[in-house]
């Protein structure tokens, strides 16, 4: 039983005992920058008032393209039975593992010891939260969370035996991306059992499209990531994608700016395989995979608006947002995943017996 009513649980405790559900004894540690501490000290204190053993280490703000430190990797590959990523920017690459991937027995290939333990050995509950800020934390935590389980659930549903989801929207998006064999994932604030974890906020559904095999034209008109941090766009930036790849990118300032980021990403894998912290033939296909589309996902935390925070925007109603770069299934491995916000899309599930159903209308959730 909590040691706190509902009433009176902070964000904090609401994460502790209600998202992660914390036991008594459980090693906890919390990864942070300067940015974060006072979010970072609270988690703290509650795992700690919870019956937890918490441990709090920090390191400098990490762009998508540096480096965790070695200490903070090391202390992930100590077997936390939960870590928090309570980063301003991102927790950084693990280039020990980059170099030298962990290994699954069913074959599957990890380049970070945190999605290790996580996806691969499944003996770690994580939650990750880029760009977290102090009001975000006290608007968007304490919703209701059995009914975002049970939405998410329903559309993870539809996605089951699905070929393909079209989605247009009256910005100029209207892209095809394939998901046969593909599972719909969940960021549903329920990160109570081993191999489970997502952000805080939480609230989305969201899919590893197939590689290589989306077609259309995505026009992000909501914000974007970059490098250096997410903005709210001032121009959309028109995507033009061919056979999973992006082929063009257009409009203003901030197009460039992407695109500048993804040749970036492209020229950093090659070196990267030269200086041998990339495997052998790896550095082509982490350049290639920057160009393509590594997700799917729809926002379903009530709480959300466009701020230009991604953490906040892509779980934001009546929205969804497309990856440029790395995936979710492992297939498709690159430096950077750039999430990119679509404004009151129309998203259709179509199947093999040529039935179809409507996720999003407008922006308004069919479910």
């Amino acid at each position: 039983m909590s040691i706190f009513s509902s009433k009176d649980k902070t964000p904090a405790q609401t994460v502790i005992q209600d998202v992660c559900k914390v036991k008594k004894g459980e090693k906890v540690l919390i990864i942070a920058n300067p940015e974060t501490n006072l979010i970072a000290q609270d988690l703290y204190t509650a795992a700690s008032d919870n019956g937890a053993n918490p441990t709090l280490i920090f390191q400098p703000k990490k762009t998508s393209m540096d480096a965790a430190e070695d200490a903070v990797v090391a202390a992930i590959k100590s077997e936390p039975d939960v870590c928090f990523s309570i980063s301003a920017v991102k927790l950084g690459k693990d280039k020990e593992a980059q170099a030298n991937p962990y290994k699954t027995e069913d074959g599957k290939s990890y380049d970070s010891a945190f999605d290790y333990l996580l996806d691969g050995k499944k003996t770690m509950r994580a939650v990750w939260t880029p760009g977290l800020t102090q009001d975000m934390f006290n608007r968007t935590v304490q919703i209701d969370y059995k009914l975002l389980g049970e939405r998410c659930k329903k559309i993870c549903e539809k996605y089951k035996d699905a070929v393909s989801v079209h989605v247009t929207a009256s910005g100029g998006t209207d892209v095809i991306i394939n998901v046969e064999g593909r599972e719909g994932l969940v960021d549903d604030g329920d990160f109570s059992k081993p191999g489970s974890g997502g952000n805080i906020p939480a609230g989305e559904v969201f899919i590893s499209p197939v590689v290589g095999k989306t077609h259309g034209r995505i026009v992000y008109d909501g914000s974007m990531t970059f490098s250096d941090g997410d903005s709210i766009l001032e121009t959309p930036i028109d995507v033009k994608i061919e056979n999973g790849y992006i082929t063009d990118i257009s409009g203003g300032e901030e197009a460039k700016r992407l695109l500048k980021d993804i040749t970036a990403a492209e020229k950093a894998a090659v070196e990267m395989e030269n200086k041998g912290t990339l495997p052998k033939g790896q550095g082509e296909f982490y350049a290639r995979n920057a160009r393509s589309i590594g997700e799917l996902g729809i926002g379903l935390n009530p709480n959300a608006t466009i701020t230009g925070n991604m953490l906040e925007d892509e779980k934001a109603f009546r929205t969804c947002h497309f990856a440029v770069g790395e995936n979710y299934d492992g297939d498709g491995n690159a430096l950077i995943h750039f999430d990119g916000v679509v404004r009151n899309p129309t998203i259709v599930i179509s199947y093999k017996d040529k039935s179809e159903f409507t996720v999003l209308k407008d922006g308004e959730l069919q479910i």
